[in-house]
């Protein structure tokens, strides 16, 4: 460790200025005991240094003193450790790890899927996680988890489901068995975006084929609830007329006819144009129009 070479140095320097007082010539002495002085202050401000870590942003520390790992973890920030333990430091970052595997179906097809898993490490478990694991706790405990896991829920839908509306719950489904295995080791499981899901050609081909005759189906429902809406509405509007046409026809008598003829006569004769106007000739007694008089 730097601390350790630095003090050993140090040590070095000590010897050498005190041996270069057998030296013959005071002068030589005194100059390489400037040196040693000056080497071993800059070597001590090295030391005292040392001392000090940097946690970057988005990580913690996690002490190691000779293999005793600390409970309590280094935030981030500028730090004072002991100068003889190693400051191991972990991210507490949201990281995305990508997969693409061959899952099965309920039907024993296998299914190519390409899925993430979006994670961090929890800050309160890190030293633990660093102790029972180690750095790479991601392949140990997360990756084959994920994997199993994605394998069983998978196995427990049609290829349909999974190509068409289901997917969003099989993505939900795998987060939450996924969160009650890792959580508890120390990582946080946030989301598992399914990014691409392809079937076999002719499973792919066969549910287009099926998803597109169920909207013709669809489509040709509405057309038929159109139609006969719009059967109905003329059958209304027919219903209608005929109504009205037997309303007006019970309502016209002879009487009504001939009382209707003689306003039509006074109107005649009040009007300007000179016309031959014959009242009485006929059965029911309305006028006859013969024509204009030049």
């Amino acid at each position: 460790m730097l601390f350790v070479t630095l003090f050993v140095f140090l040590i070095l320097i000590v010897v050498a200025a005190v041996a270069a007082r057998g030296l013959g010539s005071p002068a030589v002495a005194a100059q390489l005991r400037k040196i040693a002085f000056v080497v071993g202050g800059v070597v001590v401000v090295l030391m005292v240094l040392s001392t000090v870590t940097v946690i970057k942003a988005g990580h913690v520390g996690v002490v190691d003193l000779f293999g005793r790992v600390s409970g309590t973890t280094l935030k981030s920030g500028l730090q004072v450790v002991n100068p003889f333990a190693r400051v191991v430091q972990m991210s507490i970052q949201t990281l995305e790890m990508k997969e693409t595997m061959e899952v099965p179906s309920k039907e024993g097809l296998t299914i190519r899927i390409d899925i993430s898993v979006l994670y961090h490490l929890d800050p309160e478990k890190a030293a633990d996680v660093y102790r029972t694991v180690g750095e790479d706790f991601v392949g140990v405990i997360l990756e084959p988890q994920f994997r199993s896991i994605t394998r069983g829920v998978t196995a427990s839908y049609e290829a349909k489901a999974l190509y068409t509306s289901e997917r969003e719950a099989v993505a939900k489904l795998i987060l939450v068995d996924l969160k009650q295995l890792v959580e508890s080791r120390g990582i946080v499981v946030e989301s598992t975006p399914m990014r691409q899901l392809t079937l076999p050609t002719k499973i792919t081909a066969a549910i287009e084929d099926k998803l597109s005759a169920d909207q013709e189906s669809q489509r040709m429902q509405f057309v038929l609830t159109k139609e006969k809406q719009e059967a109905e509405r003329k059958r209304i509007e027919a219903q209608g007329v005929a109504d009205f046409q037997r309303i007006v026809t019970d309502g016209i008598s002879d009487k009504l006819l001939q009382w209707k003829g003689i306003e039509a006569t006074q109107d005649l004769a009040k009007s300007s144009n000179a016309k031959i106007v014959i009242i009485g000739n006929s059965k029911n007694g309305l006028p006859l129009v013969l024509g204009d008089v030049k």
